[in-house]
């Protein structure tokens, strides 16, 4: 797939504001600090599409952008926020659930994994959430330039030996690298397919 544009429509505090429409939509979500933003402007060859941070967990909205005018591009805030109080924690969890479990043109969520680290309880415990919600999901890892590939192989085939623990099939899964593009042609790649087949559907 070629993107031949990316442009931001909304950010919506509530599921319920999100824009109506009838177009697919991909939601991309993960922990604070996986690089989604970064990801997200290297799938749409636009540095600053989505905005970059030091800081984890800017992103306190559900950020809608329309993709060649046929498919949105979604950017969740992130999961796992150590540093905001109880009640900042709540709505957050409350807005992304919500968006997750109502929004009908949900039709794939990408759930991003820095590669350089353990399996993570949160990551295990959302995606088997996902699951037994029957919520179409992908597993995105990011940062894949941060190791050496031996290292990289390593890490992945751990990580989906901790899934096959509990999925069978395993999800699909990308390995991504916002610095050098690694990554960017099969998500795209893949996401053109949904298309094809919900317009065929």
């Amino acid at each position: 797939m070629e993107i031949k544009s990316a442009s931001f429509v909304v950010s919506s505090a509530f599921a319920y504001q999100c824009p109506a429409h009838q177009l697919p939509e991909y939601a991309f979500i993960g922990r604070s600090n996986v690089g989604k933003s970064s990801l997200i402007n290297m799938l749409t060859a636009q540095k600053k599409l989505a905005k970059t941070s030091a800081t984890p967990g800017k992103t306190l909205l559900i950020n809608h952008f329309l993709i060649n005018e046929n498919w949105y591009l979604v950017d969740l805030p992130g999961y796992g926020f150590a540093q905001r109080s109880k009640s900042q924690r709540t709505k957050l969890e409350q807005m992304i659930s919500s968006y997750i479990l109502t929004r009908q043109q949900l039709s794939n969520l990408f759930v991003l994994i820095d590669c350089r680290h353990e399996p993570q309880q949160i990551d295990l415990e959302f995606m088997q959430w996902l699951g037994e919600s029957n919520v179409p999901f992908s597993i995105v890892f990011t940062k894949a330039d941060k190791l050496s590939r031996l290292q990289l192989t390593t890490n992945i085939n751990s990580y989906l030996q901790r899934l096959s623990e509990q999925w069978e099939p395993l999800p699909p899964h990308f390995i991504t690298s916002a610095e050098t593009r690694l990554g960017r042609e099969e998500l795209l790649n893949y996401i053109e397919e949904i298309n094809k087949e919900i317009a065929q559907a």
